[in-house]
This record gives C-alpha cells, structure tokens and sequence, in this order.
C-alpha cells in the first residue's frame, strides 16, 4: 500500500477500534446495572436483540446512503449515533429509554459499519482488498478484547463511570474523524455502473436463498448466531448469580474469550482446514460447542466456567470462518447475494437468540445453555446428513464421466 492508503486505513481502524471498544466497556457491568434498576435476564437479551435488530433493519437504507451521500458522512454520522446512545444509557434509569438508546446505537453501527467496509473497498486494488478488510477487522477485534478490560477497572470507580468514559471516547472519535478523515474517491468501473439495482425485498429474497445450494449452511450460520449471542447475552448474569463474579472477573473472561477468538482465527483455521477440509471442521467444532454447552450445566465455580466459555467461543471463532468459506464456494457467480444473506442469516441469530436467551433465564437460569444444546444437536445432525448427500450426488456426477 502507498503512505497515503496507509495513512486513510490507519484512520480507519482507530475509528473501528474506538468505536466497537467504547460499546465493550460496558459489558461487565450490565449485569450489576440491570440488577441495581430491578431487571433480570429479558432485559439483558433485549439490549443485545434490539441493537442487533436495529442493525439489521437499517443496515440496506444504509448501505444505499453510503453511496449516495459518501462513506465519511456515514461513519461521522454513525459515530454520532453510537456516541449519543452512550449519552441517554448514562443519563437514564428508564428501562424503556436505555432500550431506545439500544435502537440509536443499532442505527448508528448500521452507518458506521459498512461505510468503513466500503471506504476500504474504495482506496484499495482487488489485490490489496482482502488484506485491508483483515486490518479493519483485527481492529474490531482488538476492541472486542480491549474494551471489557477498561469497562472491568472502571467499574471501581461506579457503576455508571464506564457508560460516561466510553460515550466521551466515542465523542472523541467523532472529533477525530471531523478533522482528520476526507472522503474516499469512489473507485466506479463502467461495468459496475452499467449493474441493475438490487430492489429485490429482503423477505425474496430469504426465499430464494431456500433454493441455493448453500442453504444448510445459512442455516447452520443462523443456529450457531443464535446459541452463541443467547450465551453471551446471559453469561455476565450467570456468573453473577452462580459464582458471584465482581465486573473485574466478568470484564477477565470477556477479554480471555476475545483474544483466543483472533489468535485461533489468524493462526489456526487456515492450518486445520487445509489438514481436515471445511466439512469435517463443521462437524467436530458443531461437537465441540455442543460439548461446551453439555459441560455448562455442570459448571459449580467461576473457573470451569471460565474453561467452558474458552471452549465455546473456540469452537465458534473456527466455526465463522469455515462457513464464510463452505457458502463462498458452493456460491459460483453469486457470491454479493450469498454474502448478503450470510450477513442476514446471522442478523436474525443475533435478534431471536438472546431474546429468547433471556427471557428463558428469568424462568430457570440454565434453560438458555440447555436450549443451546438442543439446537447444536439437531444442526449437527443435519449437517453430517446433509454433507453425506452432498457426497453421495457427487459420486453420480463423476461415474457418467468415466463411463
């Protein structure tokens, strides 16, 4: 890359990074929050669902603006976004005006996010591409690490001080990205130019993605959406009321799940993928968080627990990236629609999952991980049900040729 795009992706990244490390900050202590105001486990999966569904349904108008207002007007106005919801959630006590700030912040990730994801797609050649969307991400990862151990240390100080820190360092990348970010020039080739425009609804096209080769594994991306954001979102409440873990020794297993989910991801998948293949990756990763969800309900002390959420979000940091890669193959030439509803797939994990999750959690604390199990089992079941007919259609297909 040229001093100039390496300058523009820097700017980038801080961006990303403050922006997914302020939101992190708050994670342990929403446990001890929500019980200080009188909520419980519903509470928890709806701040979770209602930013991830506010996500969803926002991120197409989005995305369409990008475009036609241009990515630095998005990011600043996302910035924005997740800055003044970081405001109301210290500001407020209200249950119903910490669920709006959650929509606010869903709107404001909406702009953010694929604006930054297509500002590197605008400063960057097909050939650079892949390693600047691996820079944004290690960014994003680095915040997912980094923000519930300054949330953790903070909470000393109050309850509250994390919201307050984490909505002045949100505002402090507002400023920045004001100042410092320029706008992108928009790479546009005749071909993409001459493209139609995509007006198909997203319910369509949820209905055609039944057809597709690649269904089961949207599926499969859906389920482990679903078990791994249902787990997240009640896991602070858990060890809370089991183990009566502090936000310190919540904000330590937050960051300890984080940086084994990019060392695995940058040093492991690529080896056992190439040694197994994606297929028998799924099946012993879909086995190996199963376990973990098996193991869950024997937990009797914070630290095996802390051993089974390591082993979970192991399984699920190999799981991503194998998917990612099984619907990009079977995808052929329609690999922006494959992607799109990879994305949606997920979405409506993250929406339903922690839901569920909690409102489940108010009734017996372990239904959640017991739900988790149920539906590890059954995916995995149809995935090894579904790759022996892969298999089996491929065979037919090689036989007429040797004939």
């Amino acid at each position: 890359m040229s001093a100039e795009q390496r300058k523009k992706m820097i700017i980038l990244m801080i961006n990303m990074f403050i922006a997914i490390g302020s939101f992190g900050i708050i994670i342990p202590i929403l446990p001890a929050y929500l019980e200080s105001i009188n909520q419980g486990g519903t509470a928890a999966g709806l701040m979770i669902a209602i930013f991830a569904g506010a996500q969803l349904i926002f991120s197409p108008i989005a995305g369409k603006w990008a475009d036609q207002y241009g990515r630095r007007k998005m990011i600043i106005y996302g910035l924005i976004g997740l800055t003044l919801s970081m405001f109301v959630f210290y500001a407020v006590n209200s249950i119903w005006l910490l669920y709006a700030s959650r929509v606010i912040g869903g709107i404001g990730a909406a702009l953010l996010i694929p604006a930054i994801f297509a500002y590197v797609a605008d400063i960057t050649t097909l050939e650079q591409r892949a390693k600047g969307n691996s820079l944004v991400s290690a960014a994003m990862s680095l915040g997912i690490v980094v923000g519930p151990g300054i949330g953790g240390f903070l909470a000393d100080f109050g309850l509250k001080i994390p919201f307050l820190v984490s909505a002045i360092v949100s505002l402090f990348a507002v400023a920045f990205s004001v100042l410092v970010l320029k706008e992108s020039e928009i790479k546009q080739t005749s071909t993409a130019n001459n493209l139609p425009k995509d007006d198909e609804s997203m319910v369509r096209k949820i209905v055609r993605s039944v057809k597709m080769p690649f269904f089961i594994p949207l599926i499969i991306t859906l389920v482990m959406s679903f078990g791994l954001m249902a787990y997240e979102s009640v896991i602070g409440l858990f060890v809370d009321n089991q183990f009566g873990a502090t936000p310190q020794e919540i904000a330590l297993m937050i960051t300890s799940t984080g940086i084994v989910s990019v060392i695995v991801q940058l040093f492991v998948v690529d080896r056992i993928v190439s040694r197994f293949g994606e297929g028998n990756v799924l099946n012993i990763f879909l086995g190996v968080a199963a376990i973990g969800f098996f193991l869950s309900l024997f937990a009797t002390s914070y630290g095996f627990f802390f051993g089974i959420s390591l082993l979970i979000f192991l399984a699920t940091s190999i799981l991503r990236p194998v998917l990612n890669t099984l619907i990009s193959k079977m995808a052929g030439n329609e690999q922006g629609f494959a992607m799109g509803m990879n994305n949606a797939y997920m979405s409506i994990g993250n929406v339903l999952g922690p839901t569920l999750a909690g409102m489940l959690y108010d009734v017996q604390i372990t239904y959640p991980f017991i739900l988790g199990l149920i539906l590890l089992v059954v995916t995995l079941s149809i995935a090894m049900v579904w790759q022996k007919r892969l298999l089996k259609q491929q065979n037919m297909q090689i036989k007429p040729e040797r004939v």
